[in-house]
């Protein structure tokens, strides 16, 4: 970052709203994704090439196309000549000249990104994070591709990631846009695999029966799966009769599926190759237009989970090669920096840097360390320095991963030798997938890397034979 971060602290957010606030009163839109993280990098001192890469697009594209195209509409909107190079001098000069820094909150907020003029109430942020949250981070071009994606008919949405990278959060948001941004009727259903009891997965029939009673009293429908299921057919086809007779119709517009925690389904190989097929067919009937059954193009799915497939799927009837996959990211230095301003907080490059090099990034683990600084009742340097001990922020999460690898012995070695090499190490490739779908490995080809030095620290003591640590049952 050629310019310092610290000197944006008090004038990033203001800058932006006086953009959006310009852009909107000429436009009557407000900036899109890819205009933000352009103005954000710009704001930084940033290349074409840096801001590119963070935000996943082509440095042409950026360089090119956005770039030109956001200094025309910020000039034609504040009424000068708008440029890379002078756009902070602009700003801070209408920022001067036109509003107070108290007044700020008169501005429509940019739709992209929820920031306030406050700091948001300090709760603890664990699990989802409520849609009027200020404290949910957008990971451009995510959001944008998976609101354009989920409006389309049979749409298909894969998002993937380790636990506690935002998952449901992102889940929910797609939720809500459909339903608002859709012509049709739109229902909205999120199923979490986890709440099916252990043995209805031993059983395909079962499980089918369960998946179809549970969506249809999310929806307040009549209960009719025991009259509409046939012992003259199989469960699969009973399972497609009952959508196309009963839910579908019913509903007579969209339904919006998302499946959270599918992982649930991969340990049950004697029901996991069906089910994916069933999707996968429910996709390609939704493809086939007017020749298929239409009603199948009301139907829009997201599947929700943690890890890498690592059942064997024929590659024609799996529903994790089609439609569009989201594989969500740790947290970018930019990222960090603009969630702490919404707690408040103003952190120097150096202080960036210490927390970004503990916790890579991690949602969770940033969100964690940004709201106990928040309530100052700890400073940066005490929390870094106590993190990887049984006294620090993060024991209660610590404890519960060191109880599921001492639990799992042979995850608990690999892990073990991940940590302890200076190197990335090839593991046997479930036992790697479930490290990663815990969060405490990044893949790399076919070999793993610890994610982040907190766990290194903590798991390399944690792990050593006769060592006092203990998982704490909370």
């Amino acid at each position: 970052m050629t310019q310092s971060i610290q000197q944006q602290a008090i004038t990033f957010e203001i800058a932006l709203k006086i953009a959006d606030a310009a852009v909107f009163a000429k436009t009557k839109r407000h900036l899109k994704n890819i205009e933000v993280a352009v103005l954000q990098g710009a704001l930084l001192g940033q290349r074409y090439d840096k801001i590119a890469a963070e935000c996943d697009y082509a440095p042409e594209y950026i360089k090119h196309d956005v770039g030109p195209k956001l200094w025309q509409i910020l000039s034609s909107s504040l009424g000068e000549k708008v440029n890379k190079t002078n756009l902070m001098a602009v700003l801070a000069q209408r920022a001067s000249e036109e509003v107070k820094i108290e007044n700020y909150s008169s501005f429509p907020n940019p739709q992209s990104l929820d920031f306030t003029s406050h700091s948001p109430e300090l709760e603890s942020p664990v699990g989802l994070i409520p849609l009027e949250s200020a404290l949910y981070v957008e990971r451009p071009p995510v959001e944008s591709r998976c609101y354009e994606e989920i409006t389309k008919p049979g749409a298909l949405i894969r998002i993937k990631a380790p636990s506690q990278m935002g998952k449901t959060s992102l889940m929910v948001r797609i939720l809500a846009h459909a339903k608002q941004h859709n012509s049709a009727e739109v229902r909205t259903v999120a199923l979490s695999l986890q709440r099916a009891e252990r043995s209805i997965f031993n059983d395909l029939d079962k499980f089918l029966r369960w998946f179809c009673a549970s969506i249809t009293r999310k929806l307040q429908l009549p209960h009719r799966v025991e009259d509409c299921w046939s012992e003259t057919f199989g469960s699969k086809s009973n399972c497609t009769a009952y959508f196309e007779d009963c839910l579908l119709p019913d509903i007579n517009g969209v339904l919006v599926l998302a499946l959270d925690q599918v992982d649930e389904v991969f340990l049950h190989p004697e029901i996991a190759d069906d089910f994916f097929t069933l999707l996968r067919s429910w996709y390609e009937e939704a493809a086939y237009g007017d020749s298929g059954n239409p009603l199948w193009q009301n139907l829009h799915l997201v599947i929700v989970h943690s890890t890498e497939v690592y059942i064997p799927l024929d590659i024609n009837k799996s529903p994790f090669n089609v439609g569009l996959a989201i594989e969500l990211q740790t947290f970018t230095p930019l990222q960090v920096f603009n969630v702490a301003q919404r707690y408040g907080i103003h952190l120097s490059e150096g202080e960036l840097s210490e927390l970004m090099q503990l916790v890579d990034g991690h949602p969770y683990l940033v969100q964690q360390a940004l709201y106990h600084l928040a309530q100052q009742n700890l400073t940066l340097k005490q929390l870094v320095q106590t993190a990887a001990t049984d006294a620090g922020i993060y024991s209660n999460h610590l404890h519960r991963h060191l109880r599921s690898l001492q639990e799992h012995p042979q995850l608990a070695a690999a892990y073990e030798e991940v940590i302890h090499c200076s190197t990335p190490v090839e593991l046997e490739q479930t036992l790697a997938f479930k490290l990663h779908s815990m969060g405490l490995v990044k893949l790399q080809g076919n070999r793993v890397i610890s994610s982040c030095e907190l766990y290194r620290q903590y798991f390399e003591e944690a792990l050593r034979p006769n060592s006092t640590y203990k998982y704490v049952d909370t």
